[in-house]
């Protein structure tokens, strides 16, 4: 079963809510309501009923299985534009701004979650990347003990690696260009509760490097190698049910159990990470696209992570099928 089939499994297991902002893109007029016939999702489409007409229209279907709410003129809004005032409150927010601001979809739909009113967001194939960003950041907002938001990966390999595993986690590949060493145990921390919402199996996390257990000396590993201490000591002070080694590691120390045995014989990863976290977005990014088009691999993301309540941002060359797959991911992360 390849792994989006196993999150629709569980999503429909679930039966969550996700709201889908972008209700005059026939693709998420599609993809709403596939998610509602396959019963995925409860889902919520933001938009007026003459763009939901419109993109109806455009996507061929005739019988509405979804509910539709208009910010504009929702019972909702005062309320949304109330809590917004008091979160933005030592910004200046005023209600009149407040009521505008919630009148855009991307917000309102950030403010559904955060209230829940939805357990999760999807959008993106209209609204930009950091239009959703600030959205999510301004409203919901990180979860606890998170101060960094980030994003991760889903590898779906097309050949196990040397543990076995046959999905990974690459992170962060799409948000942090140069992240300091305590966001990168943020990253890492936020990548192991992605991993324990979505997968099966105790999430076991690297840290990477061009170095193993100090084989090597520079500047530039200074902040790997504390991060994955930090991250240790994280993990220790608040019981965390994860696997991390405390020192860095090369890529095939971290994922070949015979190289790490004689690499570095005391790791408790012994070989066998199924998250990768890099040490900046150069490294990820590539990393992630490599493993993509030369692997063979499936990547699915970037999931966004680090948030109070999960939100997924869309490309704007998305199918509906993407959006489909992505909603199912974002109601998993629900749980």
């Amino acid at each position: 079963m390849a792994i989006i089939e196993k999150f629709i499994t569980k999503a429909i297991s679930l039966q969550k809510t996700i709201v889908l902002p972008e209700g005059q893109d026939s693709r998420v007029i599609t993809a709403a309501t596939k998610l509602a016939a396959e019963k995925v999702a409860t889902v919520i489409v933001l938009g007026t009923d003459e763009e939901i007409a419109t993109a109806s229209k455009e996507a061929g279907i005739s019988e509405q299985n979804f509910k539709v709410i208009n910010p504009a003129n929702s019972d909702l809004l005062t309320g949304y534009a109330e809590e917004f005032c008091e979160i933005r409150k030592k910004k200046g927010m005023t209600m009149d701004k407040a009521l505008e601001i919630m009148k855009g979809r991307i917000f309102f739909g950030a403010m559904m979650c955060r209230l829940g009113d939805a357990d999760g967001m999807v959008a993106g194939s209209i609204a930009s990347t950091g239009d959703m960003l600030r959205a999510a950041f301004s409203v919901i907002g990180t979860a606890p003990g998170i101060s960094t938001g980030s994003s991760c990966f889903i590898m779906d390999l097309e050949k196990p690696a040397p543990s076995g595993d046959s999905v990974m986690l690459f992170a962060d590949c799409a948000v942090n260009p140069d992240p300091t060493a305590e966001q990168l145990v943020d990253i890492a921390i936020a990548t192991a509760q992605t991993h324990s919402a979505l997968l099966d199996g105790k999430p076991k996390v690297a840290f990477l490097a061009f170095s193993s257990y100090g084989s090597a000396d520079h500047a530039s590993l200074d902040k790997i190698k504390k991060a994955a201490q930090l991250a240790k000591k994280k993990v220790e002070d608040e019981g965390l049910d994860i696997i991390i080694d405390e020192n860095e590691l090369q890529a095939d120390s971290a994922i070949v159990p015979k190289v790490a045995s004689s690499k570095c014989p005391a790791s408790p990863l012994e070989g066998k990470a199924n998250i990768l976290i890099f040490p900046d977005l150069n490294s990820g990014n590539i990393c992630y696209k490599l493993t993509q088009r030369l692997a063979g691999a499936g990547a699915y993301g970037p999931v966004l992570q680090g948030l109070a309540k999960p939100v997924n941002d869309l490309s704007r060359g998305c199918s509906a099928d993407d959006i489909f797959g992505v909603a199912a991911i974002t109601a998993c992360q629900a749980k």
